[in-house]
């Protein structure tokens, strides 16, 4: 159901040009009518206001029940940043956070996790941008359980693209809940996106587009 709180997410991410209307290819090498691009967010009010949409999600998924936050490099490190300060400011939920190098330090502290260092048992939830074919999801889970027997009960990203991942029959989202045992919450999907575009009557090929892509890679 297309609510409010996504109809202006989705006018946020236009706005700042996060969100794309054209022909691009995914990482999975699909070519895809719309694209995701977090990269794109520029601004201190951009990231601030990011931040709120992914807060109000975790307050309304899992309130405090976590211990901490993780963000995947690159693009999850202004994610989760975001989204602790704004769980914070707007929740009074004041979790630790951390980030890994893509390249790990073997000078001053060392190591490639930087802020929070996890610990046995913690709950650990992730902040992503997309899953499309879950293969961030994959290189993530090996670090966190490297650097402590953690269990990761949740993940958090901005869109659902909803596409089928390397099994027949499931999305990648499915497949990264069976791997893993984590439910992934989106603040929407690509079905919200459909929808909105087809309330505002000018996006009759953009639609078309969608339809065919949805219906060849899309499992609702």
């Amino acid at each position: 159901m297309l609510t409010n709180n996504k109809k202006e997410f989705i006018e946020f991410m236009m706005e700042a040009d996060v969100l794309r209307f054209g022909e691009f290819k995914t990482k999975s090498g699909r070519l895809t009518p719309y694209f995701v691009n977090t990269g794109n967010y520029k601004t201190g009010k951009q990231i601030a206001t990011l931040g709120k949409f992914y807060a109000n999600l975790i307050k309304e998924t899992c309130a405090d029940h976590f211990d901490c936050m993780f963000g995947p490099a690159y693009k999850g490190i202004p994610l989760v940043t975001a989204t602790a300060a704004s769980l914070a400011t707007e929740y009074n939920i004041n979790k630790p956070y951390f980030f890994n190098r893509k390249e790990e330090k073997d000078h001053g502290e060392g190591g490639n996790l930087v802020g929070y260092q996890p610990k046995d048992n913690d709950n650990v939830i992730i902040i992503e941008d997309v899953i499309t074919a879950g293969t961030a999801i994959r290189e993530t889970m090996p670090i966190l359980k490297n650097a402590a027997n953690v269990t990761v009960p949740h993940m958090f990203i901005s869109v659902n693209r909803c596409e089928v991942g390397k099994v027949e029959g499931k999305t990648a989202i499915m497949e990264v809940s069976d791997e893993f045992g984590i439910n992934v919450h989106s603040i929407i999907s690509v079905q919200d996106i459909y929808d909105y575009l087809k309330l505002q009557g000018n996006y009759a090929n953009v639609l078309e587009l969608m339809e065919k892509y949805m219906a060849q890679y899309c499992i609702f």
